[in-house]
């Protein structure tokens, strides 16, 4: 009985680790996507970044595990999976545009919410006090993360649409996150995940095709230098494809509710990134993502309450 509840929780710490190096990856993309976005219109940014990573990840799996898997997956239930991410990563640059950055990274604190939302609808998990308090304390760890005087001053009406598309990037991504898993059983983390990023990125180079179609400017790559590529491949490979593949073996082990707690300690993993390279150090991010890990701790039954009724 000790040596299985011991299994457990080691199991419970090592998928909760992994979940971490993700975000972190993650993170670590975003002063990327900084120098970027300014060079590419975002259906095109956001179809190279998804062509790339998927591209990468379909390599990735040949060398892995044979073309064998390649050729008995379900092409077209990835592409159908898939849309749904790539649909909430043009959602959320959309968004961005309209409500400001500060309007995405609030509204993003929302996965928790909606993934735990997915497994009661779906799987009838029961909700605990301790994972509402866990939710809790992530929510608010979250928003303190966050650098509310870095938005910039938008209409309401905008700030509005920015914030409904930026809520419909979340709900696309989480439902597109838990089919990747349950819709393909029978492959590995990095197969599910390649499938479902090559889904991604026909669905972006669609988006972008029929916006050169009907008169956008083609992208020009003639100024670019090593600087641009590297920002680029962390952007696509390291911070989607490698990252992607991290959260999906998280959301496997712990479901995406209890993954989607770790999304709000992001930006203290920016700040931390942003401290190396010689940027002051932030308290009261710290804090924030101290509290971020508590509920995930709490929510998980890894700290057990000393009142209530634990699941």
């Amino acid at each position: 009985m000790t040596d299985v509840s011991h299994s457990h929780q080691s199991s419970l710490l090592t998928a909760n680790l992994i979940c971490m190096a993700s975000m972190l990856i993650w993170a670590a993309g975003l002063p990327a996507a900084d120098m970027l976005i300014p060079l590419l219109i975002p259906e095109q940014l956001n179809a190279l970044r998804m062509a790339l990573a998927g591209g990468f990840l379909v390599l990735l799996w040949a060398a892995l595990e044979g073309f064998g898997p390649l050729l008995r997956v379900n092409w077209l239930k990835g592409i159908a999976v898939g849309s749904l991410i790539g649909l909430g990563a043009w959602f959320l640059i959309r968004g961005q545009a309209l409500g400001g950055a500060v309007t995405a990274a609030v509204i993003s604190s929302t996965l928790p919410v909606v993934g735990i939302a997915l497994e009661v609808i779906l799987d009838g998990r029961k909700v605990t006090l301790a994972l509402i308090l866990g939710l809790v304390l992530s929510l608010i760890g979250g928003v303190m993360a966050l650098d509310l005087g870095a938005g910039g001053a938008a209409g309401q009406m905008s700030l509005a649409w920015g914030a409904l598309l930026c809520f419909g990037s979340v709900v696309s991504f989480a439902i597109g996150s838990r089919l990747t898993v349950t819709a393909f059983p029978r492959q590995t983390p990095v197969g599910r995940t390649a499938v479902t990023l090559f889904g991604a990125a026909v669905a972006a180079l669609a988006v972008a095709g029929v916006q050169a179609a009907t008169g956008a400017a083609m992208p020009s790559f003639a100024a670019w230098g090593a600087r641009e590529i590297g920002a680029m491949l962390l952007f696509s490979v390291g911070a989607l494809g490698i990252s992607q593949v991290m959260w999906i073996m998280s959301v496997e082990r712990l479901g995406i509710g209890l993954s989607a707690l770790h999304i709000n300690a992001a930006p203290f993993y920016v700040m931390l990134i942003l401290f190396a390279l010689g940027a002051a150090w932030n308290w009261p991010q710290a804090l924030a993502a101290a509290l971020v890990g508590l509920g995930v701790l709490i929510a998980q039954g890894i700290l057990p309450l000393p009142f209530g009724r634990r699941a």
